[in-house]
């Protein structure tokens, strides 16, 4: 579905990413992990279009993704949560939906999809008239996937959901994923906590200073003893 052939990309004469080669199957989650640093945040960006890429490929399906514009790739079907939730505070929580169902693709069946988010998400329902500044963490980023998923994804890209919650409440965020992906959401997901991606995920890139510097099956990479020396802090 997604694939990614030895690409670089920076930022100016700022290299960041070098010959970086990842894939993603239809239905498959798969996590990207690394220092702070390492690029993965920039890897994502390359994928929805932010940044452009300075060699390599990036292929959707058949069509070559590196030559479309962002809005034409959230219209082929890929939703991309950045960190820091990017919700509209000051509309309410309903409006921060429908502002997620705005591609030509997506506005036919707005009323169906928001069905299907407030059955996910029944606190959205009850809040929906609430302004969206006034949720609790959890809440925004509960809001922020639900506004992905309005955009009827076919990949949800998403860069650290649990970053800044309570451990309580990345629980129910990953349950919520969890979820999603037994409805054969395809994700591809950045995550501090090595441990969460790696449970939900089928497999899993290593990234280090821009490089992919291992990858494998998630139950591999949780016994790797390199990975969980410098990520987990034991051997």
């Amino acid at each position: 579905m997604l694939k990614l052939e030895r690409v670089c990309a920076g930022y100016g004469d700022l290299k960041i990413l070098f010959d970086v080669d990842i894939n993603v199957d239809e239905g498959e989650v798969v996590a990207l992990v690394g220092s702070n640093g390492a690029g993965k945040t920039t890897i994502l960006r390359t994928i929805s279009g932010e940044l452009k890429i300075s060699s390599g490929s990036i292929k959707w399906f058949s069509d070559d993704l590196a030559s479309k514009p962002q809005w034409m790739r959230a219209e082929l079907g890929i939703a991309h949560i950045p960190q820091g939730r990017g919700i509209l505070g000051t509309l309410t929580v309903k409006d921060n939906l429908i502002l997620g169902s705005y591609t030509k693709r997506t506005k036919a069946k707005r009323k169906e999809l928001m069905e299907s988010v407030f059955e996910i998400f029944p606190i959205l329902k009850e809040r929906e008239n609430q302004l969206a500044g006034t949720l609790s963490g959890g809440q925004q980023q509960m809001l922020a996937i639900g506004r992905a998923m309005m955009m009827d994804p076919k990949l949800l890209i998403l860069d650290e959901p649990s970053l800044g919650l309570a451990p309580i409440v990345v629980e129910e965020v990953f349950r919520i994923l969890k979820e999603l992906k037994s409805r054969g959401t395809s994700m591809l997901i950045i995550e501090q906590n090595l441990v969460k991606a790696l449970q939900i995920a089928d497999r899993g890139y290593v990234l280090e200073t821009g490089r992919i510097v291992t990858s494998g099956s998630s139950q591999d990479l949780l016994n790797n003893p390199e990975v969980r020396k410098a990520y987990l802090g034991i051997a």
